[in-house]
């Protein structure tokens, strides 16, 4: 068994592993410890690919989550009760230089699934039963702080609402599947109400 799907007899499955906690070192040079490598992969939890696993590690302990996906699960969250919650994010701005404020625009709404013994789905579908939109508010950049929750705005809904065959929405969409944003320290209980 692996992260809790069973494997067919016979298939190589890998070990169980204990979180690090960044004192270990890498073994045979000097390669630094593992907190250095995070220092190295993360420096900056403004950019885009660091900014979506933010905002997934946000909904991951707003719900009580206690363990993470792994990255080739279909969906981002699965909460204590079992719901699955698929997370994106977007934000006006970007850590690089900007004549304007990004458009927002939330995408990959439907992906493909993935199973160890069926590999990748033909078709690509929506995978979670609750979406999460994930909004970084800052418009300046002396004011962007990524270590501040209350600048993000969360706006939460069903699978069913998503689900009409689009593969991106813009804030105009997001906002009237939606309704109003909640902040982090509500998140819980609107993810809970849809």
């Amino acid at each position: 068994m692996t992260h809790g799907l069973p494997l067919p007899d016979g298939w190589l499955a890998p070990a169980a592993l204990a979180p690090f906690d960044g004192s270990e070192v890498f073994r045979g040079g000097d390669a630094g410890s593992v907190l250095d490598f995070w220092r190295y992969a993360m420096p900056d939890l403004r950019t885009n690919t660091t900014r979506g696993l933010l905002a997934e590690f946000l909904v991951h302990r707003a719900v009580g989550a206690t363990t993470r996906n792994q990255e080739w699960e279909s969906f981002d969250v699965l909460a204590p009760d079992g719901l699955r919650i698929e997370v994106k994010t977007s934000a006006y701005l970007q850590v690089w230089g900007q004549r304007a404020l990004s458009r927002i625009q939330f995408s990959r709404l439907r992906g493909r699934v993935w199973t160890p013994e069926g590999g990748t789905a033909a078709e690509p579908s929506y995978n979670a039963d609750v979406y999460v939109f994930a909004l970084h508010t800052a418009l300046s950049h002396a004011d962007y702080d990524p270590l501040d929750v209350a600048q993000w705005s969360f706006y939460v809904t069903s699978r069913a609402d998503v689900a009409d065959g689009r593969d991106s929405a813009g804030l105009a969409t997001v906002r009237r599947l939606c309704g109003d944003p909640v902040g982090y320290r509500e998140l819980a209980g609107r993810i809970s109400a849809v």
